[in-house]
Order: C-alpha cells, then sequence, then structure tokens
C-alpha cells in the first residue's frame, strides 16, 4: 500500500466505513432527511424563481441584518434551505446531499440538523454583530451587508464538514476546511466568508462542550466501582 493510501486510510477510514455499511444496509432509506432537504431546496428555488413566489420565499425564509430580530430567527430555520439567487441552484443541492447525507448516517437526523441550524444561526447573528461593530472594527461589517439577503445552506455544510471531522478524527480535512474559509475571507472579504468563521467558531465549543461531556461521562463510569474500564464511544 502506498504511503497516500495509508495515509487516505488513516484520515477518512472510520468515516468511510460507517457510512459504507449505512448505506450498504439501508441505501437511501438512510438518508431520509437529506433526500427531503434537497427536495425541499429544489421546490424553493423554483418557487422563487416564480413572479408569484419570489415574496413569498423572501417572507417566510428570507434573513438580513436589518430584519427585527425575532422575525429573523423564525425565518432562519427555512432559510437554510432557500438557495441563493446569484448561486447555481445544483451546488446547494448537492452540498445537502453530500454533506447532509453523510451527516445523517453518523450523527442520525436529529444531531445533523442541530449542528446544521446552530452553525447557521451563528451566521446570522454574527452579522448582526459585526455590522454594529462597523467596517474598521475587528471583524466589523459595513453597513451595506444589513441589506443582504443571508440564505442558502453552505455555513450549516462548512459547520457539518468541521464537526465530523473532530467526531471521526479526520484532523487533516477539518483543518483543511477552516483554512480554506480563512483564505476565502482574506481575498473575498465579504459577508458569507466571515459567517462561514463564525458558523466554524460555534461547531468548535460544540466540540470542546461535547469532548468535555465525554471526559467527564468517562470519568464517572472509571470511578463507579465496577473495575471495568470505561466504554469508548
Amino acid at each position: 500500500m502506498s504511503t497516500l493510501a495509508r495515509l487516505a486510510r488513516a484520515e477518512w477510514g472510520p468515516l468511510y466505513a460507517h457510512v459504507r455499511a449505512g448505506l450498504a444496509e439501508k441505501r437511501l432509506r438512510a438518508i431520509p432527511m437529506a433526500i427531503g432537504a434537497v427536495c425541499l431546496t429544489a421546490a424553493l428555488h423554483y418557487v422563487q424563481n416564480q413572479p408569484w413566489g419570489y415574496q413569498f420565499v423572501q417572507n417566510i425564509g428570507a434573513v438580513r441584518a436589518e430584519d427585527p430580530l425575532w422575525p429573523a430567527l423564525l425565518r432562519t430555520p427555512l432559510s437554510l434551505f432557500v438557495p441563493a439567487l446569484d448561486l447555481p441552484v445544483w451546488g446547494a443541492l448537492a452540498q445537502l446531499l453530500i454533506v447532509f447525507g453523510i451527516a445523517e448516517i453518523c450523527l442520525g437526523w436529529w444531531r445533523t440538523l442541530v449542528i446544521a441550524y446552530v452553525a447557521t444561526l451563528a451566521g446570522t447573528l454574527y452579522a448582526r454583530v459585526g455590522i454594529a461593530l462597523g467596517p474598521h472594527g475587528f471583524l466589523g461589517l459595513p453597513a451595506s451587508d444589513a441589506q443582504v439577503v443571508d440564505t442558502g445552506p453552505s455555513a450549516a455544510v462548512v459547520g457539518l464538514a468541521v464537526f465530523l471531522g473532530w467526531q471521526y478524527r479526520a484532523y487533516v480535512t477539518a483543518g483543511v476546511v477552516i483554512a480554506a474559509m480563512v483564505v476565502e475571507v482574506l481575498i473575498k472579504e465579504n459577508l458569507a466568508g466571515k459567517e462561514h468563521l463564525a458558523a466554524i467558531a460555534a461547531v468548535l465549543v460544540v466540540c470542546g462542550v461535547s469532548a468535555l461531556r465525554h471526559r467527564r461521562s468517562g470519568r464517572e463510569r472509571t470511578g463507579s466501582g465496577s473495575g471495568l474500564p470505561p466504554i469508548q464511544s
């Protein structure tokens, strides 16, 4: 086996084995949530490109930093599935099917949705903080970004990729994703890039909390008097 193959197996072997087993056992029934997300995104894309449907989709799923906070929070979950008008829809559909599908098999549908929402919400709330800081503040944003429509699955996809990399010890992959987002901001400093960094920061906090919980649980099992080693999750 070549060095490259050994490195690939070490990096992606556990993740690949888990996904392959899940698909082999259930095929597409292993990813019903991911398929539903793809169908919902495709439907919203169709509707918002109709003269009669654009405003409807904006009203239920478009988020702007200038919007009142509570209506924006209510729209945030659905905004994840509203593809950006200035980007090809096939990109959003592919991201949802691949990344959400892998995450659903590995984490379960509800954990996938929770992490995706945390990442999306972090980006949405960051936009408000960044605009309040102003263009000259650290991580600040220009006032014009308050009018930018903030939709699409990209923040959720980035967050899930980082979490999966941490969960399955694919640290190089997670590091590459983070580095790519940093480079994106350095090359093209825009709202989307900085929201991706906010999403990553939120997911890293989730990773840290999860690690602490597992460590505490392991110590409790070790000290329970059973004499058995802690169960590895």
